[in-house]
């Protein structure tokens, strides 16, 4: 029973359960020891149930080893000693297979962390759904974008915005779309691409989603700044020597009159030459007036770049308020100031940032002239995304509705003595900070421009 042949084991075991037979049947034939006849029938069963049991032996091993790759288990291991040779190659392969298998899920499992990992670090949101709206996947990036703990069904983005929602929901296969969103201090200009595919029975839609709204500012920028450089260039050159004609022309008819006093004595001739003269003033004014408006519009392309520091935002305020105090005391404005934290501090530009931020607060005053009540407020904060913000706000007259998204184009003003710069000057200068300038208006109840670094 113990040899470590598997044939010889069996042949043993059919032999002793042959011999138990001719026992029994001796017994129960030729004698009359019925209690031992009994014990003899008893081991034969036993016998019977032990063959059985040793001949399925490889149909358990196989069993159990079909077991483990249907449910992954890869942690077992096949041994059966005392089984001969064909059950130790059996074994072998058994073991062999799962190690294999177990090598695979391991390798697997590591490719699914990896890509894991990349999608959740990469900048671009990405969100895989199903048709039905229900989320598969979302990445932190698409988390951080909409503020967003966890997304389960596309519907929850009606809160954030009812156009993404039907934009992601109606989307097709290679489609590109883009979808506007304004919330009160930014705007999204969302960029959103799609792509489907099939995992074994589910119709899976990946989209990818960017905000190329500073993108584009940026590219709106360089357009007008090499459309003013054109102008400018071409204006100048047309302009100047006009300017410098009329001035001396001007020159030599006052020098004419005074050497030759006589030479103009018919009333008419004077006032012909009195004519001459105020017509040529008038051009070398708006000549020389255009060249100064001209000359101010270069200023948008010629922003130095940023000399960063590290600064506090209290006491950019409080140097604010001291050169702005004695203009908003005399219009009998309420100022208020609020940091929070305290001690926040920003890195930038502090004289270009505090440029910007006077031209805001002087806008706000001139919106305030028939204001009941004017307040201005300055307040800086951290954003639920953690970037710093600086926000001027105030109640004034406010920005209409259609003329809100051109204030920030050159050239544009609602003033009557504006010059359209001011505020695409300070929009180029966050640019250059790698920042943003928004604005959200309700008339007759508050304005806020929001510098976002």
């Amino acid at each position: 029973m113990g040899s470590r042949n598997f044939r010889l084991s069996v042949v043993l075991r059919v032999l002793a359960l042959i011999a138990t037979i001719v026992l029994m049947v001796v017994l129960f034939l030729l004698t009359d020891y019925y209690l031992t006849s009994l014990l003899v029938l008893i081991v034969l069963i036993y016998e019977v149930y032990s063959l059985i049991s040793f001949v399925e032996t490889t149909n358990t091993l196989l069993t159990n080893f079909l077991e483990s790759l249907r449910y992954s288990d890869f942690s077992r291991t096949y041994e059966i000693s005392g089984a001969g040779k064909s059950f130790d190659r059996l074994n072998e392969s058994f073991n062999q297979v799962i190690s294999d298998f177990r090598k695979v899920r391991e390798e697997r499992e590591q490719n699914y962390f990896y890509l894991r990992t990349v999608v959740e670090h990469i900048g671009i949101g990405l969100i895989a759904y199903r048709q039905n709206g229900e989320v598969e996947l979302i990445n932190n990036a698409t988390k951080k974008l909409f503020q967003l703990v966890q997304l389960n069904n596309l519907k929850e983005l009606e809160s954030v915005s009812p156009e993404l929602m039907n934009g992601l929901m109606n989307i097709s296969n290679g489609d590109n779309i883009l979808v506007r969103i304004r919330a009160k201090d930014e705007i999204l200009q969302l960029a959103i691409y799609a792509t489907e595919f099939k995992v074994s029975d589910k119709n899976i839609r990946l989209v990818s989603i960017k905000d190329i709204q500073s993108e584009l500012e940026e590219k709106e920028m360089e357009s007008w700044q090499k459309l003013i450089r054109v102008l400018t260039h071409e204006i100048m050159n047309s302009i100047t020597p006009i300017a410098s004609l009329t001035q001396t022309l001007d020159y030599l008819i006052k020098d004419v009159r005074e050497r030759y006093d006589n030479i103009f004595s018919d009333e008419g001739e004077a006032e012909v030459v009195e004519e001459v003269e105020m017509a040529l003033k008038t051009i070398h004014k708006r000549s020389t007036g255009l060249l100064h408006f001209v000359e101010s519009y270069r200023n948008l392309t010629r922003i130095p770049n940023p000399n960063y520091s590290i600064f506090s935002v209290s006491r950019l305020f409080e140097t604010i308020s001291s050169l702005m105090k004695e203009e908003i005391h005399r219009k009998g404005i309420t100022c208020e100031v609020n940091v929070e934290p305290p001690n926040l501090e920003l890195s930038a530009d502090e004289q270009l940032i505090e440029q910007v931020i006077i031209n805001l607060v002087r806008n706000s005053i001139q919106a305030l002239e028939k204001t009941d009540n004017p307040r201005i407020s300055m307040k800086s904060l951290l954003d639920q995304r953690g970037r710093i913000l600086i926000q001027i706000s105030d109640n004034g007259q406010g920005i209409l509705p259609e003329v809100l998204d051109r204030i920030f184009v050159p050239f544009f003003t609602t003033k009557p003595k504006g010059s359209g710069i001011g505020l695409s000057l300070s929009r180029q200068i966050l640019r250059l900070h790698g920042g943003t300038l928004t604005v959200h208006s309700e008339p007759d109840v508050e304005t806020i421009f929001t510098l976002r670094f």
